[in-house]
């Protein structure tokens, strides 16, 4: 009840700033949000990147099952994992769960959507968009950058779920409309990251992969991402 309150809530204050949305219709209108989604894939990298290369609190009993011997749908598996996220607090579950889809990646397509856009929302969206409100309360904005800001705000609160139809055989059509237009990114694109660990962190659009991977490039080289997290993610 109180996820669904605060997705209500998230709903509710981006629906307010959508409603300030003034001004004349010009370029900027369709610049602002292109940039918007732009930075929303951007922030999907450096989340992506940080998760990947944070090392987690678990990280030995996540070895032991990344290293399971046998079928992982077995109650021994599945009391062993129980156990794990058992002793965790609210976020670093949230990571473990991150972490392991590298092991089993398929098993993130099948999550559901009111699953998938929590965390992004209620750690990131929802602060932002009611930041936002109380900007557009007291300050007259630009409509133009209103626009891009609800257009980011949107982005970003579906980052998991677009990553989730990366990983699923057969996405809803409107996932598959969306990669005609080339706003969102294609599976194959995605496997690249899958392949090397080291590049393509955004998992939106891929827009902002040609300016996210030098900088990995140059966080990798001055051992400010911890390699060795990353291998065990």
């Amino acid at each position: 009840m109180k996820a669904r309150l605060l997705l209500g809530l998230f709903f509710a204050s981006l629906a307010f700033n959508i409603m300030r949305i003034t001004g004349p219709v010009d370029w900027r209108m369709i610049a602002a949000p292109l940039a918007g989604w732009w930075f929303a894939d951007f922030l999907s990298g450096l989340v992506h990147m940080w998760m990947d290369c944070r090392p987690c609190v678990a990280d030995d009993a996540l070895k032991e099952l990344h290293a399971w011997v046998g079928s992982r749908a077995s109650d021994a598996f599945m009391a062993r994992q129980a156990e794990v996220y058992d002793g965790l607090k609210t976020f670093e579950r949230i990571h473990v769960a991150f972490k392991k889809h590298h092991v089993t990646p398929d098993v993130v397509g099948h999550l559901p959507l009111f699953h998938l856009i929590k965390a992004p929302t209620f750690f990131s969206a929802l602060p932002m968009s009611l930041a936002l409100n109380v900007v557009v309360l007291f300050w007259r904005s630009p409509g133009w950058a209103l626009l891009g800001a609800v257009i980011f705000l949107l982005g970003g609160s579906l980052t998991a779920y677009f990553h989730s139809v990366l990983h699923r055989a057969q996405p809803p059509w409107p996932i598959r409309l969306m990669r005609a237009l080339h706003l969102l990114m294609n599976p194959a694109t995605h496997k690249a990251h899958h392949a090397t660990m080291w590049r393509d962190f955004g998992v939106i659009s891929g827009w902002s992969n040609p300016v996210l991977n030098p900088i990995v490039g140059v966080l990798r080289r001055t051992g400010v991402l911890d390699e060795a997290a990353l291998v065990t993610g």
